[in-house]
């Protein structure tokens, strides 16, 4: 028999080994990108395993951000160019499709909710149901269709992709929000004179805001990481984000896995500060603006 107190010890070292296995699975790669960003380039392919670089360099950087290198014998022009733009169009199209999913969202749950329309769960369901159906089914007909609105590499076609697929999970997550208010507080509005729109926007929606942050989160998080939608529709720099820019490093003679890592390890910033900034508002209770 195990006593009591050697129980709680067993379960809270369990617990512990978890979480440090989640770090390690979570954090892992990514410390090891930052590693490889940050070692010579004649070392990465050193058959010594390290887990601190043996020799610091910012090489793989200032080529990113607008510095030459020499890399066996060769000078290494800078893909600063390639780097800024690309970056520029993934924060457009990210940006871009997370506020119109939100706005959208957010009148297009509220109208799922609070009005009655014939055929209102049945158009619910099939809307939610898209989330089911692989992107590679109707990668052929989009694209027929965006070449017949000409909105191949375009950022607008771009976003609107991105809208189209990412709108459904923002739509069910908000209807549930919605549907855990009490409609004693529109009521209530209704009373003191306001309408459906200024109570929406003035006393819903503030309530409303942590699943309209959290929608906004999964959004941009979504967006950001896409790759088969832009390999297909942005097909140049023009419209070519990350994701698609920093496989385009390995080249036919030569792989740069100090650059490549370099430009992932910046790639994550934006993500994790949007993350950081709007993580604070989600604990700020449902009823924030019950009061109004």
């Amino acid at each position: 028999m195990y006593s009591p107190t050697l129980k709680i010890f067993a379960g809270r070292a369990g617990l512990c080994l978890a979480v440090l296995v989640l770090l390690l699975w979570s954090i892992g790669p990514v410390y090891w990108s930052l590693v490889t960003s940050l070692t010579p380039p004649n070392d990465l392919v050193s058959a010594e395993l390290h887990l601190w670089p043996q020799t610091l360099t910012f090489e793989h950087y200032n080529k990113l951000f607008g510095a030459t290198s020499q890399s066996q014998g060769n000078e290494v022009q800078s893909v600063w160019p390639q780097f800024s733009r690309a970056f520029f169009n993934s924060i457009v199209t990210s940006v871009g499709a997370t506020l119109l999913t939100v706005v959208i969202a957010a009148f297009g749950a509220y109208a799922f909710v609070r009005f009655s329309f014939p055929g209102r769960d049945i158009l619910f369901f099939i809307v939610v149901a898209t989330m089911a159906i692989p992107a590679y089914t109707v990668m052929i007909p989009l694209y027929r269709l965006m070449i017949s609105v000409s909105l191949i590499d375009t950022m607008t076609g771009v976003i609107l992709i991105y809208v189209s697929a990412f709108l459904p999970l923002a739509l069910w997550l908000m209807r549930s929000i919605y549907q855990a208010i009490p409609i004693s507080l529109e009521e209530a509005a209704y009373l003191d004179g306001a309408g459906k729109t200024h109570t929406l926007i003035k006393i819903i929606l503030p309530i409303a805001a942590p699943g309209l942050i959290a929608a906004a989160i999964l959004t941009f998080l979504n967006a950001w990481g896409q790759f088969m939608v832009p390999l297909v529709f942005s097909p140049t720099l023009a419209t070519k984000p990350l994701t698609v820019l920093i496989p385009e490093f390995v080249t036919r003679n030569y792989i740069d896995y100090g650059l490549m890592n370099a430009a992932g390890i910046i790639a994550v910033v934006p993500p994790i500060l949007l993350v950081i900034f709007l993580n604070r508002f989600l604990v700020s209770g449902l009823m924030a603006g019950a009061g109004k």
